[in-house]
C-alpha cells in the first residue's frame, strides 16, 4: 500500500501554476511555494515574481515578460519564450527554442541552451531578508556561481548563440521593484552591497595581467566573513576585480597539492573552504593587506597568495581541483 506524503495533503494545483496573463503584475510572496514545483504558461506583457524556494520550474510560452524567480533546487526550464528578462537561481539551467532572453543567473552546474539565440547572460544580484534562507532549503550555493560557462547544444560556427551583459547593467533595468499590494510588505533591495550572492566578472577579459588566491577556512563563520571581505575590497579597492568564487571541501593531500605547503592540512578538514580570484594591478599585496586586517583578533584563518608567481599556479590548482569536483 503506498503511503500518502502529507506535506502534499491539501495542496492546490492552481496555486502552483501561473498562466494566460496578460499586460499583469504577479507572483507568489514567501511561503507559498515553500519547495513545491511550479509551473508558467502562456503569458504575455507580465512581471512575475516568486518570492520563494521551489523543487523545479518551468517557463513556457511566454512573451514580453519579465521574471524574478527565487532559488530552485533542481532545475529551470526555459521553452518557448521570446523577449523576456530573468534573475533566477538554480542548481540547473536551460532553455529550449527561445529567442532575445537576457538572464541574471546563479546557476550551482554549467548553463545549458539548446535552439536558442540572442540570450544574454550576467550575474545574479538581489535581496529580501528571507532569500538566504531560500537559498539554503534549495541547496543552492552562493558561491558556486557558474553564470558565465555557458555550453551551446546547438554549436553554429557562423553564429554565437550568447553572449554577456554589459558589466555595468542595472538589476532595475531587468526588474523593478514590485509595487502591487500583495509585495508592499517585501523588503527588496537592489544594491549590490546587499546581493545575496557575490557579483563577479566571470568569464569576460580580465582587467589586469596579475591575480591573486584568497581562502577563507571553514569556522562557524566563513560565509560571513567571505562577505565582509569581499564588501570591503568592494569599498576600499575598486581597482580589484572579484573574477570568480568557489566554495569546495579538500582533503589534506588537495590541500597540500593547492598551496605546496603542509600548514593547512588539518584545517581543511573542519569543512568546505571558499576560495575567490581577484585581478588587478597590485591585488596580491592589496589583498595580502586587506587580509591581516581581518585575522586581527579573529581565530578564522584567510590564506592570500605571496607572489603573482605563485598565485598563477595556486588559481589553476584551487578551480581545477574544484571544477573536477562539481563534476562528479
Amino acid at each position: 500500500m503506498l503511503k500518502r506524503d502529507k506535506r502534499r495533503e491539501g495542496l492546490r494545483k492552481e496555486d502552483y501554476i501561473i498562466k494566460d496573463q496578460k499586460d499583469a503584475t504577479l507572483g507568489r510572496v514567501p511561503g507559498t511555494v515553500n519547495g513545491q514545483q511550479f509551473l508558467v504558461q502562456n503569458c504575455e506583457n507580465c512581471n512575475i515574481y516568486v518570492f520563494d524556494h521551489s523543487a523545479a520550474i518551468n517557463i513556457d510560452d511566454c512573451v514580453d515578460c519579465n521574471f524574478f524567480l527565487g532559488p530552485i533546487k533542481s532545475s529551470v526550464f526555459i521553452r518557448d519564450c521570446k523577449n523576456c528578462k530573468f534573475i533566477v537561481s538554480c542548481q540547473q539551467f536551460r532553455t529550449r527554442d527561445c529567442n532575445k532572453i537576457d538572464i541574471l543567473l546563479c546557476c550551482n552546474t554549467q548553463p545549458i541552451i539548446e535552439a536558442s539565440s540572442g540570450m544574454r547572460f550576467g550575474c545574479y544580484q538581489y535581496y529580501y531578508p528571507e532569500l538566504a534562507d531560500h537559498f539554503k532549503s534549495a541547496g543552492v550555493t552562493v558561491f558556486n556561481n557558474n553564470w558565465g560557462n555557458i555550453h551551446d547544444f546547438t554549436q553554429d560556427p557562423d553564429e554565437q548563440h550568447f553572449s554577456n551583459l554589459p558589466e555595468d547593467a542595472k538589476i532595475d533595468n531587468f526588474l523593478s521593484i514590485p509595487l502591487a499590494e500583495e509585495f508592499s510588505k517585501m523588503k527588496i533591495s537592489l544594491d549590490v552591497n546587499d546581493s545575496v550572492v557575490p557579483k563577479t566578472h566571470g568569464n569576460r577579459r580580465k582587467p589586469s595581467n596579475e591575480s591573486t588566491l584568497v581562502v577563507f577556512f571553514n569556522d562557524s563563520s566563513c560565509s560571513d566573513r567571505a562577505f565582509s571581505f569581499i564588501n570591503a575590497m568592494r569599498s576600499n579597492h575598486s581597482e580589484c576585480t572579484l573574477i570568480q568564487t568557489k566554495e569546495v571541501e579538500l582533503k589534506p593531500e588537495d590541500a597540500q597539492r593547492v598551496f605546496n605547503v603542509d600548514s593547512y592540512n588539518n584545517i581543511v578538514q573542519q569543512g568546505a573552504v571558499i576560495g575567490m580570484e581577484y585581478n588587478g594591478d597590485d591585488c596580491v599585496e592589496t589583498c595580502k593587506t586587506e587580509a591581516l586586517n581581518f585575522m586581527k583578533g579573529s581565530a578564522g584563518l584567510i590564506f592570500v597568495s605571496q607572489s603573482q608567481s605563485e598565485a598563477e599556479k595556486q588559481i589553476e590548482d584551487f578551480y581545477n581541483f574544484a571544477d573536477m569536483q562539481m563534476a562528479v
